[in-house]
């Protein structure tokens, strides 16, 4: 478990894939309890540590999370994601795009995404269905390697497997990601989504807040050559 910011009212750790967030029926100790654990060390805290989870990440997926350390920021927090007042940019490799003379610029993607509970699997259509769900986000090019880009993500709104699905849909399936058109799995079970910055306004303190995530120890992440950015 990585913190790569804290204060007095939010905590931000890099989580690696394969860790969850919160709690669930698998039993696996959860990020969110790591954190309690890191603040409850270094800050001497006696008895229990307050920690409000206020968004996640899917279990394969790497990079960002950001948790609330007093019920203040957690309320406020809340109210932000749900406004769409935090900013989070994605990166994603994807088999390779082949460069067009707008490939710097950001490209919007929209569709309704129905989700499957039992699947666990998220549908796109273009056009409404019923209890579907607007999705949209934008997306560019910004490297490549011999046999693979990376596209930067930028979320409009906050949807179930948004990222996985649309790029899936439009043909950019994400490396690993079997459930969503990959053709192979990633060896360590990831898929190569990383939430690689978030941008926001504290809820307290009102400081402008951006917080980037390192890349995974994957060598991949390493070998692009960056265009556009």
């Amino acid at each position: 478990m990585e913190v790569v910011y804290e204060d007095n009212h939010i905590i931000i750790a890099n989580k690696k894939s394969g860790e969850i967030v919160q709690g669930d029926k698998t039993g696996d100790r959860p990020l969110s309890e790591l954190v309690k654990d890191y603040i409850k060390e270094r800050y001497a805290k006696p008895g229990a540590v307050f920690l409000g989870v206020v968004h996640r990440l899917d279990r394969p997926v790497a990079g960002l999370v950001v948790f609330a350390r007093t019920s203040k920021a957690l309320s406020r927090l809340n109210n932000m994601f749900r406004n769409g007042e935090v900013h989070k940019t994605y990166w994603a490799i994807v088999n390779k795009v082949e460069r067009t003379a707008n490939s710097d610029t950001f490209t919007t993607v929209e569709h309704w995404l129905l989700r499957n509970e039992k699947q666990n699997k998220s549908y796109a259509y273009d056009h409404e269905v019923p209890n579907s769900k607007l999705a949209k986000l934008e997306y560019r090019l910004i490297g490549q390697s011999e046999r693979y880009s990376l596209l930067e993500v930028n979320l409009m709104t906050g949807r179930h497997h948004q990222i996985r699905c649309q790029l899936s849909t439009i043909g950019f399936p994400i490396k690993g990601d079997l459930k969503y058109g990959a053709k192979r799995s990633n060896p360590d079970g990831s898929i190569s989504l990383l939430a690689r910055k978030i941008d926001f306004v504290h809820p307290v303190s009102k400081e402008h807040i951006i917080v980037e995530s390192p890349l995974p120890a994957d060598p991949l992440w390493h070998t692009f050559k960056m265009t556009g950015i």
